[in-house]
């Protein structure tokens, strides 16, 4: 069974999609076939991070929610520019990206007439069982709508990125109670663009007592992360950085 995990923050800005890609990189270099769904739509952006030019994205998620293709279709093996060693024969690892489209035309056609969510549901599912995933990684749209609320209840997991902010604080208070209302299996917690000044032990009790979910890493606030600019996979241009070895102890907590 693969296992679902909704990626989310309240806000924008909290580094949620280089979070999110960065560990589907580790979940695959791990040995898995992971999938990465781009649901903001209205905002789309994590292909970039996977260095994928639109001009090469023939299908987008959009054009599966409106019935222009199959959901397969619009998934791209990018195994070898995010692992770089993978055998392009070998059925492990495997790294699949389905972006959303950012066509100004498209984008504004979602904001005008919508979409069919339950058919994102079913698309899900399909990928997990055409592409044989062991990961299936969805990068919410910030705060809450349809679709965000779609994805979180069909988790096993729910990864929430926060800033050590008192917007973020409140915001994420509503979506954990919205979660545990749509009895998501597991809550976890990440901390990011955390302040050197700042106590990560004291921040990470403040948190865990609010939320009553479990703190798994704690981002500084780095500036070689801010000069790559999502031009790229940090933990590849930086494999022996400290925010690499937190991100290697997130991936083999939602490994276990």
């Amino acid at each position: 069974m693969a296992k679902i995990i909704s990626i989310h923050s309240f806000r924008g800005g909290t580094g949620k999609s280089n979070t999110t890609a960065n560990l589907a990189v580790l979940l695959a270099a791990a040995g898995h076939r992971v999938g990465v769904v781009d649901t903001d739509i209205q905002s789309p952006g994590i292909h970039v991070i996977f260095a994928r030019p639109a001009s090469e994205v023939r299908y987008a998620l959009n054009d599966y929610l409106w019935g222009r293709c199959g959901i397969e279709d619009a998934a791209y093996d990018v195994t070898p520019a995010a692992i770089g060693s993978a055998d392009p024969d070998a059925d492990r690892p495997r790294l699949f990206l389905i972006p959303s489209s950012i066509d100004t035309g498209d984008i504004a056609r979602v904001l005008r007439e919508g979409y069919d969510v339950a058919r994102l549901n079913d698309g899900f599912q399909k990928l997990i069982r055409v592409l044989n995933l062991d990961y299936l990684l969805i990068d919410t749209h910030p705060g809450v709508n349809e679709e965000t609320l779609l994805s979180i209840a069909i988790s096993d997991l729910l990864l929430l990125i926060l800033r050590p902010d008192n917007q973020d604080f409140q915001g994420t208070s509503v979506t954990v109670e919205l979660a545990r209302r749509l009895e998501v299996r597991e809550i976890l917690i990440v901390l990011n663009k955390v302040p050197s000044s700042a106590s990560v032990e004291q921040l990470r009790g403040q948190v865990e007592i609010a939320y009553r979910a479990s703190v798994i890493g704690a981002l500084p606030l780095c500036e070689q992360i801010a000069e790559l600019a999502s031009s790229a996979i940090f933990i590849n241009r930086h494999p022996d950085h400290p925010v690499t070895a937190q991100l290697r102890a997130i991936a083999a907590r939602i490994m276990s």
